[in-house]
């Protein structure tokens, strides 16, 4: 028995014990210490004969129903302040089967409140969707523990109220998952994996084309993450990416998926995403990416958002199609319609890098230069601004000449 079955289990042993009368706080203390026991079972003698009629083994589920249901009243009884509860608390359940309801999906709604923080809400769905502990989340996001479990032990008190039949909404809960996947790898815990677990896990328990568009998109970033970096560490951009090292069974799924939700003619960002990465991976080489198409999909993400963050990257797709100066155009114009004009865009992350990258293609060396190194100075991780100051060196090397 893994631990990633154990983890698969929590939601719904969780959502189990709010249903019981415990508090969201409390009940989520309580399937954790439950975690840990069985665990702890498990490594002690994992055999499935040796659980008996009531060991963890025969009804996992079940189980941890029956053990985290014990530590929310032994936490119950232990506490003054909760004996006004404890009158409403009925006896232990007997053991048997788990219950066939299943709130998991409802789960997924509460971690992503709106009274939450992203921060919160992302830390929260880790713990209580994906059961990882506070000490693995920290690690991932290189925060001291106690920082996280106050930061945890906050978003708790702020849904502990909330009940869990009430609508959520299913575009919050995609943002949150998607804040997930984008931190990639850090500490002991694979956070774009356990997003594309947690995703898998919600597209299993809602049928809504942007679910499926977000799992499709994030298996298609993906299966190129082998080539996204050299041996010493350092950024390889798309274009120069071994594309032979690349997942070809993510991306025949990601595009499976993709195509399954773009049939019910329901676009949302998510899907438009996924279309763009889909159509880089079907590109055998950079000279054959298909960008006038990409510039078509990222109208279509900028008709949907209106992001400028969107409009950044769609002027890249325009100088691969129409040329850089073209591009540089297209910057231009984003810039112009910035809130803050004055600005020229350059707020926006990565902006400086877009305008070096189209001024190299179009052969201004000292200006591509100069917004490579700008970039590099406010490059928001050491990797890309290792990268970016790479492109600057390079450039003011063949000036030089």
């Amino acid at each position: 028995m893994d631990e990633v079955l154990l983890r698969s289990l929590m939601p719904s042993v969780l959502t189990v014990l709010v249903r019981r009368g415990a508090d969201f706080a409390a009940a989520e203390d309580a399937v954790q210490d439950a975690l840990v026991e069985a665990l702890r079972a498990w490594a002690a003698d994992p055999s499935p004969s040796s659980s008996g009629g009531g060991g963890p083994m025969r009804d996992p589920k079940g189980w941890l129903i029956t053990v985290a249901w014990r530590k929310f009243l032994d936490a119950a009884r232990s506490d003054a302040a909760r004996r006004r509860r404890e009158d409403r608390v009925q006896d232990e359940p007997a053991p048997g089967p788990a219950p066939a309801v299943d709130d998991t999906l409802q789960l997924y709604f509460l971690c992503a409140h709106p009274s939450l923080t992203p921060a919160s809400a992302v830390a929260l769905t880790l713990r209580a969707v994906g059961g990882l502990t506070t000490r693995q989340i920290a690690q991932a996001y290189v925060v001291p523990e106690a920082t996280m479990a106050q930061r945890i032990s906050r978003a708790k008190r702020t849904v502990s109220g909330v009940r869990l039949d009430r609508p959520g909404d299913v575009a919050t809960v995609l943002r949150v998952l998607y804040l997930v996947f984008n931190e990639g790898y850090s500490g002991d815990v694979d956070l774009a994996a356990e997003a594309i677990r947690l995703t898998r896990q919600l597209a299993a328990r809602i049928d809504h084309p942007e679910v499926a568009g977000l799992l499709a998109l994030m298996l298609l970033h993906h299966a190129r993450r082998a080539a996204r970096t050299a041996s010493d560490g350092s950024l390889v951009p798309l274009a120069e990416q071994d594309r032979g090292r690349w997942d070809t069974a993510s991306i025949a799924e990601g595009v499976g998926i993709l195509q399954a939700a773009l049939a019910r003619d329901r676009l949302g960002e998510f899907q438009a995403q996924a279309a763009i990465a889909a159509l880089h991976a079907d590109a055998p080489t950079t000279e054959e990416t298909d960008w006038v198409q990409i510039v078509e999909w990222y109208d279509e993400l900028v008709r949907l958002t209106d992001s400028p963050v969107v409009r950044l990257n769609r002027a890249v797709a325009v100088g691969e199609a129409d040329g850089p100066r073209a591009g540089l155009a297209a910057l231009a114009a984003l810039d112009a319609s910035s809130p803050s004009s004055s600005s020229k865009g350059q707020s926006l992350p990565r902006h400086a890098a877009v305008a070096a990258y189209l001024h190299e293609r179009d052969g201004d060396l000292a200006t591509a230069a100069r917004l490579y190194a700008e970039a590099a100075h406010n490059a928001p991780n050491l990797a890309e601004r290792d990268h970016l100051t790479r492109q600057a060196a390079r450039l003011n090397a063949r000036r030089s000449r």
